[in-house]
């Protein structure tokens, strides 16, 4: 018999949804104004930080927590705009390396300024120091249960 949540659990877990999806609708406007989805921001912040801009494509999956067909499209549409280039890993005649461009780099240049101050004014600065060290508290028990749910799933 499942355990219903009671009146608060439900109130806590409707105000984290929709805070997300508020959160989420401000910045993808924000990154729309610079040509760019929510997903191509995700895939291009870990592409900018990897060295040389590379990154394996099941890496790169595996940062965002994607399924290899979301990343296959999304890397399909993103490589159409000239924002990524995907090839064959030199060592794996399956693997692809996927290479942020000098056009993906760009954008993500005059995209991020704005895109982080947007974090900052609507998430970061709302919060006491506690407040957010809670949130990485949460955060990362969160993270640990869905890796032991998806080990358990595998």
């Amino acid at each position: 018999m499942p355990r219903w949540l009671t009146d608060d659990e439900q109130q806590t877990w409707q105000s984290f949804i929709s805070m997300r999806q508020r959160l989420d609708a401000v910045l993808a406007a924000g990154l729309g104004e610079h040509g760019l989805s929510m997903a191509d921001y995700e895939l291009l912040v870990p592409l900018s930080a990897a060295p040389d801009g590379c990154l394996r494509a099941k890496e790169l999956a595996a940062q965002v927590c994607w399924e290899k067909s979301r990343l296959s499209k999304q890397l399909a549409r993103m490589a159409a705009r000239g924002l990524v280039d995907r090839v064959p890993a030199d060592d794996d005649a399956r693997g692809i390396v996927v290479s942020l461009t000098d056009a993906g780099r760009e954008v993500l240049r005059r995209a991020a300024p704005e895109h982080v101050e947007l974090v900052r004014e609507l998430f970061i600065d709302r919060m006491t120091d506690a407040e957010s060290a809670a949130i990485r508290s949460l955060a990362a028990k969160v993270k640990v249960a869905g890796e032991h749910r998806s080990a358990s799933d595998g």
